[in-house]
């Protein structure tokens, strides 16, 4: 269960960093609370999660998760423009956090 937990954390964060640019500078007031809404769920859910696992675990695949997530999204809502780089990252990315997640015995 605590994976689960880690995974929606990783979800609402990806969906965190998405709300973070509608907000021009937190100067529009709902767009401002949304962000701070889905901040807060992301790290209470993490702390959830973090009940259970090491904390270094947890937070290295969180981090990890709302990396390659918000890569993901931003190519494909907000139509950014990847470097011929960007692929590898994230393939190295999520590599290293199918290895935690074995090496944890998850």
């Amino acid at each position: 269960m605590p994976w689960i937990w880690l995974l929606l954390a990783g979800v609402v964060e990806v969906a965190w960093a998405q709300s973070i640019k509608p907000t021009e500078g937190f100067t529009r007031l709902p767009q401002t609370a949304l962000c701070f809404v889905l901040m807060l769920g992301a790290v209470l859910l993490l702390s959830r999660a973090l009940r259970d696992l090491p904390v270094g675990t947890g937070y290295a695949v969180f981090t990890g998760i709302g990396a390659v997530g918000t890569v993901l999204t931003s190519l494909a809502v907000r139509h950014e423009v990847p470097s011929p780089t960007t692929f590898a990252g994230l393939a190295l990315i999520t590599t290293g956090l199918v290895t935690v997640h074995l090496g944890s015995g998850g």
